[in-house]
């Protein structure tokens, strides 16, 4: 089996609640937690595949612990690896650049030569712009669990069984 990281911030607990429920869904001796906080660039090369999460910040920028990172990533070969990624937004207090986050992260792991994985639909969100979205799919899993944090297991459920089949 393909050795699968998922790097996400682990001091941010609304991000870390998304995690853990996508560390459960695929089984906790299937896949590694790194702290975005500590990663370095040679974390990245020990996996085959990766799940990286973000919640998006302010007016569509990504955290801190991901901007620090950037530039490290932007000098990475990822050709042959996939990436799934998660993030949070607030689609009605941040309507004009709702998720964000995810889309950032997606152009840096595309820039690199990575494969993204996880498409999912954009159907029921309402928004004005989102970097996030390619034609009418989202790049990754969007919870925003401000407004819909009653779909969010079902969500992240669906999300991992077609990531995990993705990933093979």
């Amino acid at each position: 089996m393909k050795k699968i990281g998922l790097f996400y911030a682990t001091k941010a607990e609304r991000t870390s609640w998304v995690a853990e429920k996508i560390q459960k869904e695929f089984g906790e001796d299937k896949i590694e937690v790194v702290a975005i906080e500590q990663a370095w660039q040679n974390d990245f090369a020990a996996y085959d595949c990766f799940i990286v999460g973000a919640s998006t910040w302010f007016d569509g920028e990504l955290p801190t612990y991901w901007d620090e990172l950037l530039p490290e990533l932007r000098t990475m070969e990822l050709k042959g690896k996939k990436v799934a990624i998660f993030g949070l937004g607030d689609q009605i207090r941040y309507p004009e650049n709702f998720a964000d986050g995810i889309g950032l992260l997606a152009e840096v792991f595309e820039g690199d030569g990575a494969t993204l994985v996880g498409f999912t639909s954009s159907e029921g969100y309402t928004f004005e712009r989102s970097r996030a979205l390619r034609g009418n799919q989202w790049c990754g899993l969007v919870i925003d669990l401000d407004n819909q944090s009653e779909q969010a297991k079902k969500k992240i459920k669906e999300w991992c069984e077609q990531v995990k089949k993705e990933f093979a």
